[in-house]
């Protein structure tokens, strides 16, 4: 269903909840949003009005967080849920779930669009017809010329502002695309996160090493990208994996 997000805040702190809400009411995306206190609100909500996001304090007195998002999860059109805490210790349990998104309190604007943004994208792909495979192939216009990059061949994706790098064998290209946005269409073709500005296929990947500049990376044939301590763990289960189904070294082949 198209249109702005109806978004529910669940917050038992009256100025943390009302703050919450403002932030969401003056983001483009955003549509109608409920606010109420606490997880008995919901339940009286329930067959009243439909969510198309529910944004979820954990600690709360009655039902907590946990428990709103699994009656919410029950709908036949559950809302996307995003967890807002201030705590880290339930992050494993709210992504077990099916969370979209957790945020730490006190949430920064840049984190809370940045949910927004994942919750609209799956929204559109949900309501979007199967067709061919998004941006399989990627145009890029630059001084008069169009050139067409086939994903296979993209190595490592930076981070460049509102732009994003592209770094093939032979070739880097600048686009006008989000690192988020590609994270989440590409993650498919085994594009993972390695670090904050950096995205890397799996399939590129030689091997990861350690140097005296940059720490840990990632060795590709178009260059070594940066793995943060926070992404390293995913991105060697991700080779691992890779490694038992025969899809590392495609540059060998």
């Amino acid at each position: 269903m198209s249109g702005p997000l109806r978004v529910l805040v669940v917050e038992d702190e009256a100025s943390a909840r009302e703050e919450l809400a403002s932030f969401l009411r003056r983001m483009p995306e955003v549509g109608e949003v409920t606010a109420v206190e606490d997880g008995a609100s919901v339940v009286k909500l329930l067959g009243t009005t439909g969510f198309d996001a529910a944004f979820i304090d954990i600690l709360m007195p009655g039902l907590d967080g946990m428990e709103v998002a699994r009656v919410l999860g029950a709908l036949s059109a559950p809302p996307a849920i995003v967890f807002v805490t201030a705590s880290e210790d339930h992050a494993i349990e709210a992504f077990g779930i099916g969370a979209v998104d957790y945020l730490l309190k006190p949430v920064r604007k840049e984190r809370l669009a940045d949910a927004v943004g994942r919750i609209t994208r799956q929204r559109r792909e949900r309501d979007t017809p199967a067709g061919d495979d998004e941006l399989d192939v990627v145009r890029v216009e630059f001084a008069g010329r169009t050139v067409f990059v086939r994903r296979d061949d993209v190595q490592f994706v930076e981070a460049h502002g509102d732009y994003v790098r592209l770094h093939t064998a032979s070739a880097t290209h600048l686009i006008r695309l989000s690192l988020s946005y590609l994270e989440d269409v590409w993650a498919h073709a085994g594009f993972v996160r390695v670090h904050r500005g950096y995205l890397v296929a799996v399939p590129w990947v030689r091997d990861l090493h350690v140097t005296s500049a940059s720490g840990l990376v990632a060795s590709t044939p178009a260059g070594d990208v940066p793995v943060s301590r926070r992404h390293s763990r995913t991105l060697k289960e991700q080779l691992t994996q890779a490694a038992r189904n025969d899809q590392l070294g495609r540059a060998t082949r």
